[in-house]
């Protein structure tokens, strides 16, 4: 009986939970519908893609009536990226801030946007959003019940992060490097000669100071953010990547909003995406004082050798067409 009692109230419990997860709208007291959104990433709280987050649920709430209602989980408390990722899929009403190359899975050729120096700064990589080939991947998305509401959240350029120098790609031979899960980035570590090692975001400090890898490459703020200056003393400056990342929710869940609203909350995501672009990029060199200040020698490398020791990336990953019509698209 006893037995019985507790199984009945596991499953009383379990019941409730889903829910409570179901309910991705409401009604408010004047009776109006409401709509709720929980966002998502892995960085820290005060890191400028969290800020641009927290700006853009004040404004949709604002434009929305409160009917709209955002809130924002940074350190990962929503669970890692992949796991979020299937959630909305799965139409739940959540989004997660990912780098296009972990959505290669659902459209392959969007792993390019963050491959190893496929722009020359900053403003090219944005530009490249508003092209055609851009518009086709995210249709294509859609097509997996994923909808990308803008791709102009930049974190930052990716530098290595180590306990020797690095000057040169010979440098990077045989060093276990923490990279981003996407198959792209770990081509790139392995073009460089580096061994590419998968680690979540949360356990690389850890990984670092206990010897699980030798080194991380990662963007300034994410750097900053974790404490990762505590445990290396090198940052050598290659900006192999330039790390724009997409914020994307359920197709489904989006689907359940009126179409004013949708065009609101695209909106917002594209205006704070710049918004958080511009803090990023003033925080990079602030970020980058305070660590000097704290011991950690910045390296600026040629980057020449680490252009052509990644430029095999593009044909082992069969972009060599793609990167020609990027080119196009850019004017080159």
């Amino acid at each position: 009986m006893k037995k019985l009692l507790v199984l009945l109230l596991t499953i009383l419990l379990a019941g409730t939970i889903l829910v409570g997860c179901s309910q991705d709208s409401t009604s408010n007291e004047e009776g109006a519908k409401t709509y709720s959104l929980k966002l998502g990433n892995v960085l820290a709280d005060d890191d400028p893609i969290t800020l641009g987050m927290r700006k853009m649920a004040e404004n949709v709430k604002e434009r929305t009536n409160g009917e709209v209602v955002i809130d924002v989980y940074p350190s990962s408390q929503l669970g890692d990226t992949a796991n979020v990722l299937e959630q909305a899929i799965s139409g739940s009403n959540v989004g997660i801030i990912i780098d296009t190359g972990m959505l290669a899975d659902y459209v392959p050729e969007m792993a390019i946007y963050t491959a190893p120096y496929i722009f020359d700064n900053v403003d090219e990589a944005r530009a490249f959003i508003e092209t055609d080939v851009f518009a086709g991947w995210n249709e294509e998305l859609e097509g997996h019940n994923l909808r990308n509401l803008s791709a102009n959240w930049y974190q930052g350029a990716r530098h290595f992060l180590t306990n020797k120098p690095v000057n040169t790609p010979e440098d990077l031979n045989g060093v276990r490097v923490r990279t981003m899960g996407s198959r792209v980035a770990q081509e790139s570590m392995t073009a460089l000669g580096a061994t590419p090692t998968s680690l979540a975001w949360s356990e690389v400090y850890s990984g670092l100071q206990q010897g699980v890898i030798d080194s991380a490459e990662a963007q300034l703020p994410a750097v900053y953010g974790s404490s990762l200056h505590e445990v290396v003393d090198y940052i050598s400056e290659t900006g192999h990547f330039y790390l724009y990342t997409g914020l994307v929710i359920s197709e489904r869940w989006f689907q359940t909003l009126p179409e004013e609203y949708q065009q609101i909350v695209i909106e917002e995501s594209i205006a704070n995406g710049d918004y958080a672009t511009e803090l990023t990029i003033e925080k990079e060199e602030e970020y980058k004082q305070e660590m000097q200040a704290a011991g950690v020698e910045f390296i600026q490398v040629d980057t020449t050798p680490f252009k052509e020791a990644t430029e095999s990336v593009y044909e082992s990953m069969g972009w060599i067409e793609l990167k020609a019509r990027i080119d196009a698209e850019l004017g080159r």
